[in-house]
């Protein structure tokens, strides 16, 4: 028998409404209400501890793109920012679109030992958006919901079939909401720093109009949706619109979408380059609105590892995305800090919220419940060294910039997994 004491930390569970200090107690790699004497004990004064985190929104590269990211490095990553669960994309090679992929990489997360890894699956083979991938197994398989990511699922037709069929069988659908025909070819905001800086924009009505046609859809087929990284005004009016009508309509929000805007591409910075792009100040606070409403639920990274080689290549030319599991905390806890959420309802949107939307068993303290748990400290004051990251990759625009809130240590399945900056086991 295993057992562990976190002692004098306060105690933030928002699945069962818990706001306190207390002591907790992990007995055999789950949560316990006895309270013996214990093998280890972590001194918590000072510090929250909450359930693990969880991003539903990570691109961890393997199968086929292992130099940028992989299931080891992104498990690394991960826990060093307090996440104990992720939901991996589609878009590696080959594509999460059979079930003998999404086996793979669920095997493998296991060999890691560090995360848990659900994979997304596809919802259209090789993601061309033309013909059905096979959901069914690959639920079967461990898949926990379905999307293109990284691509939208651009084919009106195609996507009606995807959401009946997910609506029959009780499945998510995920929307990278972009309608090409409209951004295509761009590489930043449409606005005044695209015209500024010489670049094609990406205009914020590729976002809208994709969004609007799929709720039309989710509507007709009676099935749950949810639009992936929302960064527009128009988008955030249109899910809340949706909510209000009572459709099965979700959305997450990015840390980038509401802590930062357009303005931090100039100078070409290709670190601020990633898609959506970031937007206008206007939809900063639109998304922070949304945040404070409920409209928006779920905070999710979109960690997107890219090499340097393909980030220092040209503002047009350099690939979409940045690193986000080692910031979401810390970005993500100015939203406390600026009054917009409570401590409770932000550790909310990183736990209990997406663990019911995709009904993992995760994101709670609940007796009995697996030991994944977030040790942090809210005040914590340091400065981001892209070259520090656990990442393979460094794509991150917060670099050198000082970060307050910082993890201290994570538990996974009680053993404890970081701590004080290091990977333990």
């Amino acid at each position: 028998m295993t057992t562990l004491l976190i002692r004098g930390g306060r105690v933030i569970d928002p699945a069962n409404g818990v706001d306190e200090v207390a002591d907790v107690f992990i007995e055999d790699g789950r949560i316990s209400v006895a309270h013996g004497k214990a093998a280890k004990e972590i001194d918590a004064t000072g510090l929250i501890v909450c359930p693990g985190l969880i991003d539903m929104h990570v691109h961890l590269r393997e199968p086929g793109q292992e130099w940028k990211e992989d299931i080891e490095s992104g498990s690394r990553a991960a826990v060093a920012g307090g996440v104990t669960t992720m939901c991996c994309m589609p878009n590696t090679t080959p594509r999460l679109d059979h079930a003998g992929v999404v086996r793979q990489v669920i095997e493998r997360a296991r060999q890691v030992g560090l995360c848990d890894v659900h994979p997304i699956g596809a919802v259209s083979r090789n993601l061309d958006g033309k013909e059905l991938a096979e959901m069914r197994e690959l639920t079967r398989a461990g898949a926990v919901a379905f999307s293109d990511d990284g691509k939208p699922i651009w084919h009106s037709g195609v996507m009606r079939k995807a959401l009946e069929y997910a609506s029959t069988f009780g499945f998510l659908i995920i929307q990278h909401a972009e309608d090409l025909q409209l951004t295509g070819g761009g590489c930043i905001n449409e606005g005044r720093i695209s015209t500024q800086l010489g670049v094609t924009g990406m205009p914020a009505v590729g976002e809208d109009d994709m969004i609007s046609r799929d709720i039309m859809l989710a509507k007709l087929a009676d099935a749950s949706y949810h639009v992936a990284h929302i960064s527009t005004r128009g988008a955030v009016d249109l899910v809340r619109r949706a909510q209000a009508e009572g459709l099965k309509v979700t959305t997450e929000a990015a840390p980038h979408h509401f802590a930062l805007t357009e303005e931090e591409v100039l100078g070409f910075n290709a670190d601020a380059k990633m898609s959506p792009p970031l937007r206008t100040e206007d939809d900063r606070q639109a998304v922070i609105e949304g945040l404070r409403d409920g409209t928006i639920n779920i905070i999710a990274t979109d960690h997107a590892p890219h090499h340097e080689d393909d980030k220092r290549c040209g503002l047009s030319c350099a690939a979409f995305g940045i690193v986000g599991l080692e910031t979401m905390l810390p970005v993500s806890l100015g939203l406390v800090r600026d009054g917009v959420l409570s401590m409770s309802a932000l550790i909310a949107t990183m736990t209990v919220n997406p663990a019911r939307l995709l009904k993992l068993a995760s994101g709670t303290l609940s007796e009995g419940a697996a030991a994944d748990i977030c040790i942090f400290d809210p005040a914590g004051k340091w400065t981001l060294d892209r070259n520090a990251l656990f990442s393979k990759s460094r794509n991150t625009p917060w670099h050198n910039r000082e970060m307050t809130g910082r993890v201290v240590h994570t538990i996974k399945g009680g053993r404890h997994v970081f701590g004080k900056g290091e990977i333990l086991v």
